[in-house]
């Protein structure tokens, strides 16, 4: 008799050799280096999980900020654990204009000459003089998977996403990583467009 885990394991397999991979949309949100969490939360302020997220050790927090630009103010935005060294904010090119930034398309850590924003608590606040971007979409591989795909870290392949407006997305970063799990993420702006509703597929197009 076939084990239920050992069938599961072998479809999830056959469905990664086919190049599917699973598309999650990735909303606004900030990442914070020990400095500034304590500048909005206090001295020896340490951010709460509230729900852990697809990749391995990361986690939505309870804590939130607001994101304060010229013409205008996201309020509670989501802080991504755990600390990182260094902040970072994770807008749309239409949050951008909202708040009038002009954001450069980085790879996430990529943040040398972005632009800088202030962020808010209801404990303190930090200015920020670098971190804005609107983050390039990618996919996330561990070496295993990245195997079966035929893939390599840092490779660019487009993925048909299968939403209710069906599209194709070019120049998709490949990353390698053993802590990964196979993910594409892409953000709000290019989730509209694609129609993604709750769980939706890709399909690999190298």
């Amino acid at each position: 008799m076939i084990n239920k885990y050992d069938l599961a394991s072998a479809v999830a397999t056959k469905l990664i050799e086919a190049g599917y991979v699973e598309v999650e949309a990735s909303a606004r949100h900030v990442h914070l280096c020990e400095a500034d969490l304590e500048k909005l939360f206090g001295r020896g302020a340490s951010l709460t999980p509230k729900r852990a997220l697809s990749q391995k050790g990361e986690f939505l927090s309870e804590e939130r900020v607001d994101v304060v630009g010229e013409r205008r103010t996201f309020k509670n935005v989501a802080v991504l654990g755990p600390v990182r060294g260094s902040s970072q904010v994770e807008l749309t090119l239409t949050d951008g204009v909202a708040l009038g930034v002009k954001l450069p398309v980085r790879d996430s850590g990529d943040i040398e000459r972005t632009p800088g924003i202030l962020l808010r608590s209801a404990k303190g606040e930090t200015e920020l003089s670098r971190g804005c971007i609107a983050a390039r979409r990618h996919l996330h591989a561990t070496p295993w998977e990245a195997d079966l795909l035929g893939l390599y870290d840092k490779q660019l392949v487009s993925i048909d996403v299968f939403g209710y407006r069906r599209t194709v997305f070019c120049d998709v970063l490949v990353r390698v990583r053993d802590s990964f799990r196979l993910r594409v993420h892409i953000d709000m702006d290019e989730a509209n467009a694609a129609g993604l509703d709750g769980f939706t597929l890709g399909r690999l197009k190298i």
